[in-house]
């Protein structure tokens, strides 16, 4: 028996999620990847390494709930947020018995976390707005255990009707987790459903420091969720999901100085994305620009293939959204610098599309 045939059967056919880093590119521009663009400083406090870290870091668990607004028996921190996806899988879905139910186009991690443990991955595609088919929703949750609403949606970056996550919620009580999705929420803070949980046992809210806060590579997450889904997910968690300099880094981004470094950034990234909404819709090859409440833009554009590899030639990268369910023709671009911003707009403007009466 060969190693490939020892594996699991649902492994062998996975096809893994395609992050901007396996995707690869020699780029010096990168906007594929919704960072934030540039780095930022933090200084080691904790030297001792020769210690397991707390599983669960109480600096960290305390800033963090007060950061958010919930009680720290509400927090959970994990590698990434990806690891929170997982988390809920592992604690709620018995594999080949339930399902997960997302609604595309959306994040790939939750198609894979689910492949990966053997758990049915069932899809409502949403409507023409990429807002909630509620009606196709109802009628798909029989077997349902855990609902993925990623609300503001990458790649699409609109959030979703809060009346549609009340109605979602309203319909899944006692039969499954809702689960929001909230990478992005601190361009839009106002929307985020945290505040709900005290009147939904079942909701839960994911979020990341991949952002905003600047620290993509510190894989550092956060699951919010009512106590009880809390005390199951430590259940299954590893023994040690943060080390310790990712906790001391983590600690330091969520004080009052690095949650006010946090919006500077932000207010800074707004301005960004409104220049590069406003020139892209100035573009001859840009069909259609979206609104967006994120750090990215998604464009339809013509000949999208052939200009994102243009793009990439020149070592602009964006990220291509063509094989997502309504979004043929999508390309999806990180707010960067402004000058990341600039160069970007200047290659697109080098490219051959609709004259500004075709595009009417």
């Amino acid at each position: 028996m060969s190693i490939e045939e020892l594996a699991r059967e649902n492994v062998r056919a996975l096809t893994p999620y395609q992050s901007a880093r396996r995707l690869g590119g020699n780029g010096d521009v990168w906007l594929n990847a919704n960072e934030y663009p540039t780095a930022v400083e933090y200084d080691l406090s904790q030297q001792s390494l020769n210690r397991y870290p707390e599983c669960q870091p109480k600096l960290v668990i305390e800033r963090y709930a007060a950061y958010a607004g919930v009680k720290p028996e509400q927090v959970l921190v994990s590698r990434g947020a990806d690891e929170g996806i997982e988390l809920l899988i592992r604690a709620f879905c018995e594999p080949g018995k339930d399902a997960v139910l997302y609604c595309p186009p959306t994040y790939g991690m939750y198609t894979v976390s689910a492949e990966t443990f053997g758990v049915e991955c069932r899809t409502v595609q949403t409507l023409e707005n990429w807002q909630l088919d509620l009606p196709a929703i109802a009628e798909n949750l029989a077997g349902v255990k855990v609902i993925y609403v990623c609300s503001p949606n990458n790649p699409t970056g609109q959030l979703i009707n809060p009346q549609d996550f009340r109605v979602l919620l309203e319909m899944t009580r006692g039969k499954a987790l809702v689960v929001a999705d909230e990478a992005y929420i601190e361009f839009c803070p106002q929307a985020t459903l945290a505040g709900w949980l005290e009147e939904y046992p079942h909701l839960v809210v994911l979020r990341t420091l991949s952002k905003a806060f600047a620290l993509a590579g510190l894989r550092c997450g956060f699951t919010l969720a009512n106590e009880d889904v809390i005390n199951l997910l430590m259940k299954v968690i590893a023994p040690y999901p943060l080390s310790t300099p990712v906790a001391d880094i983590a600690a330091q981004a969520l004080s009052t100085q690095g949650i006010n470094a946090m919006r500077e950034r932000v207010a800074e990234v707004l301005v960004n994305r409104q220049y590069l909404i406003t020139a892209l819709k100035d573009v001859a090859c840009v069909e259609e620009v979206f609104a967006s409440e994120t750090n990215y833009v998604l464009a339809r554009i013509t000949a999208s293939n052939a200009v994102f590899k243009s793009l990439w030639d020149r070592g602009i990268i964006l990220r291509d959204q063509n094989k997502q369910p309504s979004l043929s023709g999508c390309l999806r671009i990180t707010v960067g610098t402004m000058k990341e911003c600039e160069r970007a707009i200047a290659a697109l403007r080098q490219q051959p599309g609709l004259t500004a009466t075709e595009g009417v």
